[in-house]
C-alpha cells in the first residue's frame, strides 16, 4: 500500500514538472518568435525599449490620440528630449496629429523611456532599411490604358504590415522620359501618375491589408520611359527605378464617311492596329455628342478583324464629337481596358440648307426692320410729348411770374399811395 501512494505521489510530481516545463518553454518560444518576428524592430515594452551601442542612427515611430501633445523621450542619463529641446545636429523631429516620428544619430546605449499618450502599437524601426517592392509592369503596355500596380513595404526582409503606417508614408508613381529621339515621348517632361493607396478604394481591393495598390490611366505620349516608384517619409525619400519599358502607341484609330443630308447615316470606322495586340478580343462602349450637346451612348459587343463600323443618324449640321474606350487582350492574352483619344468630325451644311438658312436670315431681317422702325417711330412720339410737356411746364412758369410781379407792383402802388396820403394829413 506504501508503494502503491509513493508511486501515485510521485506520478503527480512528475507530471506538474513536467507541465510547468512546458509552459515555459512554450512561453519562451513565443517571447523568442515575437521578439523576431519583425525585422529592424527594437522590442518596446511598457514605454520602454533599449538601444545597443552598435546604433549609428535610428528612427523611433510613436502613435498617439489624435491632438495630444508630442512625446518626451527620457535617455538613459535621465536628461530629456522635447519637441521643443533637442540637440539640432543630432536629432531630426516630425510633430503629426496623430504621430511623432523622431530621429537619432549615435543615440546613447541603454534603456530609454517615452512619457506621453502613446498608442500600444508605437514601433521602433530603422528607417534606413526600409523599401518598396513591385512587381514589374507588362511586357506590352499601350498608350491610353489604365494599369493597375501593387507594392508592398519592406522593412529589413519583412513586410510592413501595419495599417497606421500608410499615415506616415506617401507612395507616388511617375514617369522619366529616356528623351530618346526615336519615339514621341522625346523631350517630354517627368509626369506624376498616381499615389499608392491601402484604403480598400478604387483599384485596392482590401483596407489596410500591407498592400499598397496604384492606378493610373497612361494618358501621355508613347516612346521609352523609366517607372520609378518614390517613398516620401516626413524626413526620408526613397526610390525605385525600374529598367526602361516601351509605351505602345494606341492602337485604335478612327475615321469616319459623313452624310449629307437627312435619311443617311454617318459611317464611323474604328480600325484597329494589332502589332501587339488581339482584334477579335475587342469591344466598344462610348458615346456620341450631337452639335446640340445632346448625347447618344453607343456599344459595339461582336465583330471580328481589324474593323468595326458603328452608324449615327444624320440630324444637323456642326461638330460631332466621339468619347469611347477599348477593352480587349494583348498578344500574349493580357486583358486591357484604354481611353481612346477623343474623335470629332464636321458636318457641312448643304446648298440647299444654306439657301433656306438665307432666306429665314433675311426674313428674319426684314421683320427686325420692321420692328426696328416700329420702335423708332414710338421713340419719335415719346420724345415729341415729351418736349410739348416741357414746354407747357415753362409757359406755365412764367405766366406765374408775371403775376407774382403784378401783384407786388401793386402792392407797391398801394403802400406809396398810403404813405403820401399819411403826410398830406399831417401838414
Amino acid at each position: 500500500m506504501i508503494l502503491i501512494r509513493s508511486f501515485l505521489i510521485l506520478s503527480v510530481l512528475s507530471l506538474c514538472f513536467n507541465v510547468f516545463a512546458l509552459s515555459k518553454n512554450t512561453q519562451t518560444e513565443v517571447t523568442y518568435l515575437k521578439d523576431n518576428n519583425k525585422a529592424n524592430q527594437i522590442p518596446y515594452f511598457d514605454h520602454r525599449f533599449r538601444l545597443d551601442a552598435q546604433l549609428d542612427e535610428i528612427t523611433l515611430l510613436f502613435y498617439h490620440k489624435a491632438g495630444s501633445v508630442p512625446v518626451i523621450l527620457v535617455r538613459p542619463d535621465g536628461s530629456k528630449l522635447r519637441i521643443n529641446n533637442y540637440p539640432r545636429d543630432r536629432v531630426e523631429w516630425y510633430d503629426d496629429v496623430t504621430f511623432d516620428m523622431i530621429k537619432i544619430k549615435k543615440p546613447m546605449p541603454g534603456p530609454w523611456q517615452v512619457i506621453g499618450d502613446v498608442a500600444d502599437n508605437s514601433e521602433i524601426f530603422v528607417v534606413s532599411d526600409v523599401r518598396i517592392e513591385v512587381a514589374p509592369l507588362p511586357e506590352i503596355i499601350l498608350a491610353g490604358e489604365t494599369l493597375k500596380v501593387e507594392g508592398k513595404l519592406i522593412n529589413g526582409n519583412l513586410a510592413i504590415n501595419d495599417p497606421k503606417f500608410r499615415d506616415v508614408v506617401e507612395l507616388d508613381v511617375k514617369f522619366i522620359s529616356t528623351n530618346n529621339a526615336a519615339y514621341d515621348n522625346f523631350g517630354s517632361e517627368t509626369v506624376l501618375l498616381t499615389t499608392f493607396r491601402d484604403d480598400g478604394q478604387e483599384l485596392d481591393e482590401y483596407p489596410g491589408d500591407g498592400i499598397f495598390t496604384g492606378e493610373f490611366e497612361l494618358l501621355i505620349p508613347a516612346g521609352e520611359w523609366i517607372p520609378v516608384y518614390r517613398i516620401k517619409l516626413p524626413m526620408a525619400t526613397r526610390e525605385l527605378r525600374q529598367k526602361p519599358i516601351l509605351l505602345q502607341k494606341n492602337p485604335i484609330s478612327i475615321s469616319v464617311d459623313i452624310a449629307k443630308q437627312e435619311g443617311e447615316e454617318h459611317l464611323v470606322h474604328f480600325i484597329i492596329d494589332d502589332n501587339f495586340v488581339d482584334p477579335d478580343s475587342f469591344v466598344f462602349q462610348g458615346k456620341i455628342t450631337y452639335p446640340d450637346r445632346q448625347d447618344e451612348a453607343f456599344s459595339i459587343m461582336d465583330g471580328k478583324g481589324n474593323e468595326r463600323i458603328e452608324k449615327f443618324p444624320y440630324t444637323e449640321p456642326g461638330v460631332h464629337r466621339i468619347n469611347v474606350s477599348a477593352f480587349g487582350k494583348t498578344k500574349n492574352g493580357r486583358e486591357f481596358r484604354l481611353v481612346v483619344p477623343e474623335f470629332s468630325f464636321n458636318v457641312e451644311i448643304s446648298d440647299d440648307e444654306l439657301l433656306a438658312h438665307i432666306s429665314e436670315i433675311n426674313s428674319s431681317n426684314e421683320e427686325i426692320s420692321q420692328a426696328e422702325l416700329q420702335a423708332a417711330e414710338a421713340l419719335a412720339i415719346q420724345q415729341k410729348a415729351a418736349e410739348l410737356e416741357t414746354l407747357a411746364a415753362e409757359q406755365q412758369k412764367k405766366q406765374w411770374i408775371i403775376i407774382g410781379i403784378g401783384n407786388l407792383l401793386i402792392i407797391v402802388i398801394g403802400l406809396g399811395i398810403f404813405l403820401f396820403l399819411q403826410r398830406k394829413k399831417n401838414r
